[in-house]
């Protein structure tokens, strides 16, 4: 057995523990609140394989040949189009095609970050990005968080303490809290940043589409990485940021790229999601309607959007534990402690994922997490 001498980068990292979560998934026994997943009857196959042959079919050569690392064009074009209707002005230049938003996660740092360097993190945060981050050897300093997202007096000590080069944050429907960022915060943050201009914020805004109650929020500057693109308004960095993807994957798949393209231009893509979020509803409503009976001691996010729930049980509880009991009575979770950049804590919360299951899993589920938790003592 060889005993390499590992990068130092690597130290303390465990490797997610929602990627080893996606192992029991794939036992069809178990129904999984753990993922992130959408639901299976959101993925449109039959219209994905209708662009792939469209677009193979008038640039095929083009389009299995060498990109530029700077992305399609076409897609370029299409996707600031569809910024425009968040109410964020782009330009086509100002966006950059990634393979999925960790690697435009990736870039920041790779761009930005020094070993030891600091940056504030929502608390909690993605446990994915929090990995990226550690890898990247930033010292996290969190941010604590209440209902109504980042407190943007507590962000601002900290950026006067610790002098960051970076701010995460994931202001609406925030993973894994369903928390969305107020407008009197985004307000708030906005000036924060302008007044330190060595801070650079990424706006991390996935779900921000997936409303099923309230008013769409603004962007708080612009769209930090959305739709597997990155959109930087800072020309310096955004070079950095395609030097950098030159060195990791030269450039995004084209084809993958032209059917985002094509499928944006097709003017579907807000119906889709417009029809997923009526579904989407129904499945958020049902898992807390199952969370409100058990007892009040337990506490949960109630959000218009997204696809998490945050659930808090009383101190003392162990939900980290009870994994292991809980997947072999067939229901899956994500411990919340995986959430926190800080020491081994937060043991009492969970995340749940409820776009991915159906209306008669999710109650069967939380029936059998209810039992198991009332089994364990809890009041």
């Amino acid at each position: 057995n060889m005993e390499l001498n590992y990068a130092k980068r690597f130290d303390g990292i465990t490797g997610s523990a929602i990627r080893d979560i996606f192992k029991l998934m794939t036992n069809p026994a178990i129904i999984s609140f753990a993922g992130g997943n959408p639901a299976n009857s959101a993925l449109e196959s039959d219209v994905v394989s209708r662009l792939a042959q469209k677009v193979l079919a008038e640039r095929g050569t083009q389009l299995l040949q060498y990109g530029q690392t700077e992305g399609y064009a076409p897609l370029r074009e299409s996707a600031a189009e569809f910024f425009k209707h968040n109410g964020v002005d782009v330009r086509p230049e100002q966006l950059l095609p990634v393979t999925g938003s960790q690697q435009a996660l990736d870039l920041i740092c790779k761009a930005l970050l020094d070993p030891g360097d600091s940056m504030l993190v929502e608390s909690p945060t993605f446990l994915g990005a929090l990995q990226t981050f550690k890898l990247y050897q930033a010292n996290l300093v969190p941010v604590d968080t209440d209902e109504d997202g980042v407190i943007p007096e507590l962000l601002e000590e900290k950026i006067v303490k610790h002098n960051p080069k970076l701010i995460y944050l994931i202001p609406t429907f925030q993973n894994p809290t369903g928390r969305t960022l107020t407008l009197e915060r985004r307000k708030a943050v906005a000036e924060i940043i302008a007044r330190h201009p060595g801070v650079v914020l990424i706006e991390d805004d996935p779900y921000r589409d997936l409303r099923y109650a309230g008013a769409a929020l603004p962007a708080i500057i612009s769209p930090g990485l959305r739709v597997a693109a990155a959109v930087c308004t800072e020309p310096t960095l955004m070079r950095k940021l395609v030097i950098g993807k030159q060195s990791t994957d030269v450039h995004s798949p084209n084809l993958n790229q032209a059917i985002v393209d094509a499928y944006l231009r097709e003017g579907i893509l807000m119906d889709h999601i417009r029809k997923i979020s009526e579904s989407y509803g129904k499945q958020m409503a049902k898992m807390q309607e199952m969370l409100s009976t058990l007892p009040a001691s337990v506490q949960y996010t109630r959000p218009d959007g997204g696809i998490f729930l945050w659930v808090e049980l009383p101190e003392g509880f162990n939900a980290t534990k009870l994994l292991t009991t809980a997947t072999e009575m067939g229901v899956a979770y994500i411990p919340g402690t995986h959430f926190y950049a800080g020491p081994d804590t937060h043991h009492n919360t969970m995340r749940l994922n409820f776009s991915n299951a159906t209306l008669e899993n999710i109650e069967k589920g939380m029936t059998i997490l209810k039992e198991l938790f009332i089994s364990q003592g809890l009041k």
